[in-house]
């Protein structure tokens, strides 16, 4: 391609090759982060710009700027700390914040995620200094379509992020500070899919909390009462999907940390209908089945040969049941039901059986009572029974993965596959070095939260080597999934979907070519991974009638990849083209996200 040649998709509507349009100038721009540079605007821009007497005058370069972050960054004494001058980034230049994360994305992700987005949550009311994203009244209903109106023509926003806020990263109710993972959840889909910052919408559900602790905190800043449930609760949650999709029929809805109780019942109600998904459920689902995938394959067994049991059966642990039923099924061409027949399910009582008492979604792998009568129904008696080749924990039960109970499990699997997840370290099931040791190097290993490599006698002619541990982190999957939807325009996200995203990500397993490295990629590795994701979703898409049939869509791998990756948002400064503001676009105009720039909402809800 010559140097002035357009690049093949250069003319998408979320393109991302040549200049950007601006039609603003002075503080404006400065204040708008979409356009803002800071020290690193060219002479040509400060002129053009009117920005001449607003800045030093030294310029600089984005790699200069994100040497003086980082510097500023590591000198906070904390990792709160820390996160909190990250979000001050963010509110001034979008760029410079996200590049600063993807050059040290390794060291930052938990800063910016869990476990330290945690704390910022638990402390949203201490910390606050302004508001972002979209607050929703559960006592005022009336405003939810007036409300979201503000935030944009239905044109402007790809993907929304929406919680109640009631079981948040492992630490329960956090009321209206969910708003944080909403705002967090969009971090990474930017950051690890590149969908369009300026683009997105985070969203809380304010329902009240029964967080006793918030409820007599007089800086609290959501609703003072306790939890609403049932009619009422329906409705508001039905208000705002029904709100969302009239006003922006593009949008990509993920829900996130919705208490056990409504997570998958208001997926499973929404999913037939809208393009939507519930990383709680689908992503860690989807994630662990990647890992199961990687392990099975390094073993040379298939998934139809799998035997697997879920310790924990909330809603991470069902979420991977139905994620792994449901490849099986694809994968056996068999029902569903046949296929929950590999699954087994215990929970505190033991093994669910038919007399249990069961929710909705471990309804569909209760086994039958009248076998297991007479039996013990714990997890080490249920290892000894069923001999299974993958567990996984998902329980919050630590060191429950006893070494009596990992010995048994590898007297009947070559290469077993265990899955501790639980969520923070400190409740893992049990940990690498123990299940390497336990097994004398043979078990498959991913966790829930970081690990350093493990060391033992486990090479050749028993030489030391260094075994790497994978982290069934599901930004590796979500991002690439709602990346697939929003640039395919899915109607829903189906099964297909979603087994097409898990294949996509186990194909990329460096244990397949290494056996001490992980089975999943890292976070560093993601954009790349988040391409093979979005393509195989897409693909998936297509071939599942979710896409419509205008949608002019590659056929071809590598043009399609191509064609994912024009419209990825990469934080780079791209030249910035002087517009008038007279029929200028919104993005041009410093609109997007900014809630009074429409004209009058209520003259637009009556319009529409």
């Amino acid at each position: 391609m010559s140097e002035n040649a357009k690049p093949k998709f250069s003319h998408l509507p979320l393109s991302t090759s040549g200049p950007i349009e601006c039609a603003v100038s002075g503080t404006v721009l400065l204040n708008t982060p979409y356009f803002n540079r800071g020290s690193a605007h060219s002479a040509e821009e400060r002129r053009e710009f009117n920005l001449t007497g607003l800045l030093p005058s030294s310029i600089q370069t984005l790699e200069q700027q994100v040497d003086r972050a980082y510097q500023q960054y590591s000198s906070r004494h904390d990792d709160l700390a820390k996160n909190t001058f990250l979000t001050s980034v963010k509110e001034q230049n979008l760029v410079l914040y996200y590049r600063l994360l993807h050059d040290h994305m390794k060291e930052m992700f938990s800063v910016v995620y869990t476990p330290t987005e945690g704390d910022a949550i638990q402390n949203f009311s201490r910390l606050f200094r302004r508001p972002e994203g979209c607050f929703l009244n559960i006592n005022d209903i009336d405003r939810v379509s007036h409300d979201l109106a503000q935030w944009g023509r239905p044109e402007d926003i790809d993907y929304i992020v929406v919680t109640d806020g009631e079981e948040i990263l492992g630490i329960g109710d956090q009321g209206a500070g969910g708003i944080l993972i909403s705002v967090a959840k969009l971090v990474l889909t930017t950051l690890c899919a590149g969908i369009h910052p300026n683009r997105t919408l985070p969203v809380v559900l304010d329902c009240g909390t029964d967080n006793e602790k918030l409820l007599n905190d007089e800086l609290y800043l959501g609703l003072r009462q306790k939890r609403e449930r049932g009619e009422k609760y329906d409705k508001f949650v039905d208000e705002f999907v029904k709100s969302a999709r009239k006003l922006f029929p593009r949008a990509y809805i993920h829900f996130e940390d919705f208490g056990l109780t409504n997570a998958r019942r208001i997926l499973d109600h929404y999913r037939p209908e809208i393009p939507c998904f519930n990383d709680d459920v689908q992503g860690t689902g989807c994630v662990t089945l990647a890992a199961i995938m990687a392990g099975l394959h390094v073993s040379k067994q298939k998934l139809q040969d799998m035997k697997m049991i879920i310790f924990g059966a909330g809603t991470a642990g069902v979420g991977i049941a139905d994620q792994v039923r449901d490849a099986i099924a694809t994968e056996k061409g068999i029902s569903k039901d046949d296929a929950a027949k590999q699954i087994w399910l215990i929970d505190k009582p033991g093994l669910l059986t038919t007399d249990s008492e069961l929710d909705h979604g471990q309804q569909a792998f209760a086994k039958d009572a009248s076998e297991w009568d007479g039996k013990e129904r714990s997890l080490l008696s249920v290892i000894r029974e069923v001999h299974p080749n993958v567990l996984i924990g998902t329980s919050t039960q630590p060191k429950s993965f006893t070494e009596e109970i990992v010995k048994e499990m590898a007297k009947h699997a070559e290469r077993p596959v265990i899955l501790p997840l639980s969520n923070p370290t400190r409740l893992h099931e049990a940990v690498p070095a123990d299940l390497l040791k336990w097994t004398g190097g043979r078990a498959l290993v991913a966790t829930g939260s970081p690990f350093d490599p493990v060391r033992g006698p486990w090479g050749p002619d028993g030489a030391d080597v260094a075994i790497e541990v994978a982290e069934c982190n599901n930004s590796v999957v979500f991002p690439g999934i709602g990346l697939g939807a929003v640039l395919s325009r899915a109607a829903r996200v189906t099964d297909k979907m979603l087994v097409a995203a898990v294949r996509g990500v186990a194909g990329l397993s460096p244990a397949l070519r290494d056996g001490t490295a992980p089975l999943l990629p890292g976070v560093e590795h993601v954009r790349a991974v988040s391409v093979r994701v979005a393509r195989e979703v897409i693909l998936a898409a297509v071939e599942d009638g979710a896409v419509a049939a205008e949608r002019d869509i590659p056929t071809d791998e590598d043009d399609l990849d191509e064609w994912i990756r024009e419209q990825m948002w990469d934080p780079v400064y791209r030249p910035l083209r002087r517009v008038e503001p007279a029929g200028a676009s919104r993005a041009a105009k410093a609109e997007l996200k900014v809630v009074g720039s429409l004209e009058r909402v209520k003259d637009k809800v009556a319009r529409e």
